[in-house]
């Protein structure tokens, strides 16, 4: 493993520690690259990405840190017939490891669930209280948020509030028949009906749920907020730029527990490591 996708991966576990992931998740450094040591210019880069494969081409890229997993189920084989496993193989061949947060990224204190409870709390930021929904662990974070408002605001009020906060000109909304006005909102990032489900809350604000996980979420007189699953996680990635970016720099000037050498972090600040956030990425769904 080349010294910047060791410290890039340093630094990610100090943003995001893997311990926080979901049992079922496919995290952590899923693709090691493989170049000569004679080539040093492909490690200049983290591209922050979903999944963009031309454009981690264009420049030399030492890491893709992808929020989903693109190794997920078992696989028997990898070839260029699949186009997803064709992608990894082509990243392989360009130097390139990929590394996934996935679901660390979404529990970790000031991470994307964080961020998504910001924008529901609007001007009450100061006065709103945010607890971990789910299992707590540790002091690191826990799966999910529940925002409790200082003040009540009407439906209409906190949609918009997500649609700023997401730059999205549309959500989708669900009503319960008796209309009342909002105290408290669990959040998840991505696909949230499962951990949703049962909560007691006046509105599930995620990217998707099932069919049957809206209407039993409405039945219930819960008010229902999706986005989009990528859309609830997107917009997290300047966040996670700047993160990056400052925790490489304090792993070069911490000596005590960066766990790296001191020619290792004269050699990673040496290359000057660029975070680089995809310009192409995008939702994979358009509505027309």
């Amino acid at each position: 493993m080349s010294i910047v996708v060791k410290s890039v991966c340093k630094a990610l576990e100090r943003i995001a520690p893997l311990r926080l992931a979901e049992p079922w998740d496919k995290l952590g450094l899923l693709l090691i690259q493989y170049y000569r040591v004679s080539c040093p210019k492909v490690r200049r880069k983290a591209l922050l990405t979903t999944a963009v494969l031309e454009e981690t081409l264009k420049v030399p890229t030492a890491l893709v840190v992808t929020y989903h997993p693109p190794l997920f189920q078992p696989i028997t084989s990898l070839t260029l017939a699949n186009p997803l496993q064709a992608s990894l193989l082509k990243l392989s061949a360009a130097g390139t490891s990929v590394f996934c947060p996935h679901s660390s990224l979404d529990a970790t204190w000031g991470g994307i669930n964080d961020w998504l409870a910001e924008g529901v709390m609007g001007p009450q930021k100061a006065t709103a209280k945010v607890n971990i929904l789910g299992e707590v662990k540790g002091e690191a974070g826990g799966a999910g948020r529940i925002v409790a408002l200082d003040e009540p605001i009407p439906i209409e009020e906190l949609v918009q509030r997500v649609k700023k906060h997401l730059s999205l000109s549309q959500v989708d909304v669900g009503r319960p028949l008796a209309q009342k006005s909002i105290k408290s909102v669990a959040i998840c990032a991505g696909a949230g009906g499962t951990m949703l489900s049962g909560v007691d809350a006046d509105v599930y604000f995620t990217g998707e749920m099932q069919h049957h996980e809206v209407l039993e979420a409405v039945a219930r007189g819960r008010y229902v907020i999706l986005c989009g699953h990528t859309n609830t996680e997107r917009g997290y990635l300047p966040v996670l730029a700047k993160k990056l970016s400052d925790t490489l720099s304090e792993l070069v000037r911490d000596e005590s527990s960066s766990g790296l050498s001191r020619e290792e972090r004269i050699e990673i600040e040496k290359y000057q490591l660029d975070v680089h956030i995809s310009e192409v990425d995008r939702h994979p769904l358009d509505r027309m």
